[in-house]
């Protein structure tokens, strides 16, 4: 029995034979609940310990967040990105806090910035919103302790797994099944590839295996050129500051 794609076609007078067309792959949508949480959002949710709540890789989280809030403001046909330089084309409210203050900073710039300079003036405000915005979603819950009964500090353990749960279905969906991902899964695939965050999110699969799936993804014609172009752009910029990060820890060492 032969198998053909979809791409396939029978040659005339074949019509008859025992030929079967193969199904496109399954598409990854995501879910009303993983939709609720921004891509920001949603990568801080993969980098917080469920119970502890404490943080995994936030010198790179930090600007992957950033960076998820441009990428945001792409999909959101907010912004775009011509020759390196973050110009904005709609400056319309989006309604979600932590977005619009990424978008009011770019509209209140005098002169444009490139996409590695908003990553940086963005990343630390980023997360303290998507952080917040977590909290008001009751995603998570906020708790402060004392170490060693002098220092403050605070964690953010799982209130809600349910949006989690959903994101990393539909990563192991795309990223280790071959499912087609939707414009936003493959935003989010991207950015944590551009960020070498592979672990949040597989951490017990086969590092090699993950990564060739996520550069693969990466390169794929997922979107519209326009917005594939930004999170592209955002991409390069995270993996140039993630770069620099992972140098000077080894460095500081």
């Amino acid at each position: 029995m032969k198998i053909l794609s979809t791409d396939d076609r029978p040659h005339p007078g074949t019509e008859g034979t025992d030929t079967v067309m193969a199904l496109p792959p399954a598409t990854a949508t995501e879910t009303s609940e993983a939709a609720s949480a921004t891509l920001g959002e949603q990568l801080l949710l993969l980098s917080l310990d469920d119970e502890s709540g404490t943080a995994a890789e936030p010198a790179k989280v930090a600007p992957a967040v950033a960076a998820a809030a441009l990428v945001e403001l792409a999909l959101a046909r907010r912004i775009d990105v011509t020759d390196d330089m973050v110009t904005v084309v709609d400056a319309t409210p989006l309604g979600e806090p932590a977005l619009d203050a990424a978008l009011d900073a770019v509209v209140g710039r005098q002169e444009p910035g490139g996409t590695k300079d908003w990553i940086h003036r963005l990343r630390t405000d980023a997360v303290a919103r998507a952080r917040a915005s977590l909290i008001a979603k009751g995603l998570v819950r906020e708790e402060k302790k004392k170490v060693l009964g002098l220092f403050p500090v605070r964690r953010y353990p799982e209130a809600d797994g349910s949006v989690e749960a959903a994101v990393r279905q539909r990563l192991d969906a795309v990223v280790l099944s071959g499912a087609a991902p939707d414009e936003r899964t493959a935003s989010l695939v991207a950015l944590l590839h551009g960020a070498k965050l592979h672990r949040l999110a597989f951490a017990d699969a086969d590092a090699r295996r993950v990564e060739a799936a996520m550069e693969s993804v990466s390169q794929d014609r997922w979107s519209a050129a326009a917005v594939r172009h930004v999170v592209k752009a955002a991409e390069d910029a995270l993996t140039a500051i993630i770069a620099v990060v992972v140098t000077t820890t080894v460095v500081t060492s």
